[in-house]
């Protein structure tokens, strides 16, 4: 998507790089990207700031971009009263956390787009999300407010300002809590299998009544409730058959792309049927881990088939030349190419009589019966109030592949290869529509959360092909993202790197990232970055007097300096940077990333113990924590091709707090054997292979082939949950 508006008026967003901010650089509003100048200009003229807040594929933000922003008469009321501040919270996830913090805290609800009043002194003192332009229904509009404040703040700016001191100490009040003393334990994560089991929707899946979130990180932690669990155990089963059966429901549904792959952000539904169409990097890469973990316990190819989906769609459409992931797919596009008429999801819709004469009679009955098309749309009663699917219809697998199959006198396979047919001619037609908008920014943060899920799938499916992957978005990071001289990371790259340093999500989302990519090719560089990462994150964002990570480093014009502990639409910087601590804990034996990760928890204990459900990935950190070392040594030269079998052995298994390790007389070998003594006994010179799995530092015997290798791992599964 271009401009929101036509070019006939410039503001000082035409320099900027985020896509997001370029689009309303050519609104009459006199817009100031976030910054010293802008402050001091408020300061000067005595304004308040009028801070809009959004993200370039967020639907209500273009509504009231149209709307208001490109409306001359509201322009000339900005302009005249306020100092006008346009945020892309993708790039500036500080400024958004802040001030979402206050309007949560005023209104107890918040979203996008943001829209704030502060003081010239960054305090703000009225907010809210979207307004529409003018009065209607009782309620003042855009404008209307616009001139309150601006009155307002004409006749006692003092009192104005005196208001946003009180709204800043109280701010301050609500997140900065006592030490809780309460030890972290396992009664946390029973209580978690409780709040989840009872909040689990048996007949949709999911933990929520619409609209439906994918929660990736619910799934992980009854994966690793399962884990934990002794083989046979009813509590175990259930907690796989949740996570698996929420997992199978959504990829059915029609927040799965079916025809291009990947997922959409959310259901409005409870059925997992009508999406909000935008796709984000953040959920392709979070979903292809979940899926990972269910085909690694279950060995169902469904599992490992929608892994393929989402990296097939993130390779193609979301990879950039030089290797970095891409952020974000809108969810409007224009109806017709030429035509300036958008709709959420045009790009994705399909029509009954479209279908049928696309791909013929016989084959468009059995594809509309198999993924429920209707000639009058299939949007469920009472999900779309205006009619917008009116005669359109979502993809979503109605029917299983024996019904159909059964419904048209066909063999499961030949129904198979005729849908299969079908989705690939519907991609070529679908390929000839305007795209959506596509966020070109590449975020460091959301590529490490990409660079681990195709470390992870590579190791697990055994394709190269997304190994490398990982590695080129490694490589583009430390490269164009990266300082070797401070040791810092940027947040975002457009057309060259930003100014933006990086965030406490940056460094940890990263650092997972390097520690997949380690254990999946054994190259230590990526290990040793990871190390010097994490050096750098605690230098900049850790608490050493009340345990955790602040979000943003100590020198920032942010209000406040805040914690995230919520695992959302993304992990918590905290959760992940807790699992990186006790993963470097057992490469190294190092007791000092294990004590991080424990005043992190502890710090946070609270949350862990009165509101499991918001923060799932922190107790699976929680549940790395108790559990004991376990460590998988892999002793042979790199370039022997005994280690890529020994290597698929190994990821076959779900052994969710195991590391791997290399000893491969090399480099490698050289560095960890400085931290584990008994590294250097292990000599690789002449071509011998073997693995060694070590609980709490004690080996067993090596493996030294693929069948002991195999009856080591399965034991292990089977002593799960003993001791």
């Amino acid at each position: 998507m271009a401009s929101l508006s036509s070019s006939k008026h410039s503001n000082q967003l035409v320099g900027e790089k985020s896509p997001y901010l370029l689009q309303h650089a050519h609104n009459p509003v006199n817009w100031m990207p976030w910054g010293p100048a802008a402050f001091e200009k408020a300061k000067k003229e005595n304004k308040p700031i009028f801070l809009s807040i959004g993200y370039s594929t967020c639907h209500w933000c273009h509504v009231m971009a149209h709307e208001s922003f490109e409306n001359e008469e509201i322009a000339a009321i900005m302009n005249a009263g306020f100092i006008n501040i346009k945020v892309d919270r993708e790039e500036r996830p500080d400024v958004d956390r802040m001030y979402m913090t206050f309007i949560q805290a005023t209104s107890g609800s918040g979203g996008w787009p943001m829209s704030v009043w502060l003081t010239p002194d960054l305090k703000p003192f009225v907010g809210g999300t979207y307004f529409p332009p003018t009065d209607k229904y009782g309620r003042p509009g855009f404008g209307s407010i616009l001139q309150k404040i601006g009155e307002a703040w004409k006749s006692n700016p003092a009192k104005i300002d005196a208001q946003g001191i009180e709204v800043i100490e109280a701010l301050r009040k609500l997140t900065i809590k006592d030490k809780d003393t309460q030890p972290v334990g396992q009664s946390f994560l029973d209580g978690a299998f409780g709040r989840l089991t009872r909040a689990f929707d048996a007949q949709w899946g999911g933990f929520s009544h619409a609209p439906k979130f994918p929660r990736p990180s619910s799934i992980h932690l009854l994966f690793r409730l399962y884990a934990a669990e002794a083989k046979g155990s009813s509590r175990g089963q259930s907690a796989l058959d949740m996570g698996c059966f929420t997992l199978r429901k959504m990829a059915q549904g029609g927040m799965h792309d079916h025809v291009g792959g990947g997922f959409h952000r959310y259901s409005v539904d409870e059925f997992w049927h009508v999406p909000h169409f935008e796709k984000m990097l953040y959920d392709q890469a979070q979903l292809c881990v979940a899926y990972l973990e269910a085909y690694q316990i279950t060995n169902d190819p469904f599992f490992s088939s929608v892994v393929r989906d989402i990296l097939t769609y993130v390779l193609r459409d979301m990879t950039s030349t030089e290797g970095g992931f891409y952020s974000a797919e809108d969810a409007d596009s224009t109806i017709e190419a030429g035509k300036p008429e958008h709709a959420e999801g045009a790009f994705y819709v399909w029509s009954h009589e479209d279908l049928l004469k696309v791909l013929g009679p016989t084959n468009g009955e059995v594809f509309c019966y198999h993924y429920g098309v209707e000639p009058a749309g299939n949007a469920p009663a009472g999900i779309d109030p205006h009619g917008e699917f009116t005669n359109k219809n979502i993809l979503i697998e109605r029917h299983p592949l024996l019904e159909t199959a059964e419904k048209f006198n066909l063999s499961e396979t030949a129904t198979k290869t005729m849908l299969l047919e079908s989705l690939a001619v519907l991609f070529d037609v679908r390929a000839k529509r305007p795209r959506p908008h596509l966020d070109d920014k590449i975020l460091t943060s959301w590529n490490g959360l990409m660079i681990s899920a195709l470390a992870r799938a590579g190791s697990v499916l055994g394709e190269m092909v997304y190994l490398h992957a990982a590695e080129a978005a490694a490589g583009f990071i430390e490269k164009n993202l990266f300082n070797p001289k401070s040791g810092t990371l940027l947040r975002t790259y457009r057309k060259g790197p930003s100014a933006i340093e990086g965030f406490a999500d940056d460094y940890a989302y990263l650092i997972q990232g390097l520690l997949d990519i380690y254990e999946a090719t054994s190259d230590v560089h990526w290990l040793k970055w990871a190390v010097q990462l994490q050096e750098k994150m605690d230098s900049l964002f850790f608490d050493p007097s009340e345990g955790g990570y602040f979000s943003t480093p100590k020198v920032s014009e942010i209000l406040l300096r805040l914690k995230e502990d919520y695992d959302g639409a993304e992990h918590s910087p905290n959760s992940i940077t807790v699992l990186n601590l006790v993963r470097l804990s057992r490469m190294f034996h190092q007791e000092s990333y294990l004590d991080k990760a424990e005043v992190t928890l502890q710090r946070f204990s609270d949350q862990l113990g009165k509101m499991p459900e918001g923060v799932p990935m922190m107790l699976c950190g929680l549940d790395a924590f108790l559990s004991k070392s376990k460590q998988i040594v892999v002793a042979s030269r790199r370039d022997d091709p005994a280690l890529v079998s020994f290597l698929r052995e190994i990821n076959a298994y779900y052994i969710p707090n195991k590391v791997v390790i290399y000893a491969d007389g090399d480099e490698g070998q050289k560095y960890l054997s400085e931290h584990q003594e008994y590294l250097q006994a292990i000599n690789v010179e002449k071509g011998e292979h073997a693995v060694h799995l070590c609980d709490d530092y004690t080996c067993q015997s090596p493996a030294l082939n693929l069948p002991s290798l195999r009856k080591i791992l399965t034991e292990t599964m089977d002593k799960r949950g003993k001791g």
